[in-house]
């Protein structure tokens, strides 16, 4: 493990900046170049990340393989349809693994978030629940809009949309994770 330590607003930076150098490109280019920029910077937001973590967060990996994978294949077939296709089958697969987890009793939130969260298992499951259905909501979302709005309009719903949906819905679980949330108990000596 590593012992660095990432300075503040980097992180934000390697979540958000693949998206916006995406958008960047797109208003200045094509979405040719917005596609190559887009897997680009994706790699050298997870290179940032291992170098201060000493790991690869899994969302994000999954994210790129699939990124490196569309992106790829509309660069090479010169076809935008892959890289429209890339959130469908990004969303589509988080549902889907979410889902098999509570198939298999496990919830993979849990195991992502329980630094973050102390919630009992009802919590757990429920959220996993809302999320899975949450990611294929969005899946439903960017295949609507890919196929029936200009490429203008598909930009823009996945730079500055898509984000903010998913702000909303996390913003709509707090009272959610507040209920669920139980207290850590402490080993205390005295």
């Amino acid at each position: 493990m590593t012992t660095r330590r990432m300075p503040t607003g980097l992180k934000p930076a390697t979540e958000f900046g693949p998206l916006l150098i995406f958008f960047a490109a797109y208003y200045f280019g094509d979405l040719y170049l917005a596609t190559g920029a887009i897997m680009v910077t994706t790699v050298v937001s997870l290179a940032i990340s291992y170098y201060y973590t000493g790991t690869l967060p899994t969302m994000p990996l999954v994210t790129a393989v699939v990124v490196m994978v569309f992106g790829g294949l509309t660069l090479y077939l010169e076809d935008e349809t892959f890289i429209k296709m890339k959130p469908t089958i990004v969303n589509t697969m988080f549902a889907v693994i979410l889902f098999a987890g509570l198939l298999f009793g496990k919830s993979f939130i849990k195991v992502l978030f329980d630094n973050f969260w102390n919630l009992d298992d009802i919590g757990w499951k429920k959220l996993t629940v809302r999320l899975a259905v949450f990611f294929l909501l969005m899946a439903v979302l960017n295949e609507f809009v890919w196929r029936n709005f200009s490429t203008d309009i598909w930009v823009n719903v996945k730079v500055f949309a898509s984000p903010a949906l998913t702000f909303v819905f996390f913003m709509a679980q707090v009272p959610f994770i507040t209920k669920h949330t139980i207290e850590k108990t402490t080993d205390t000596d005295e």
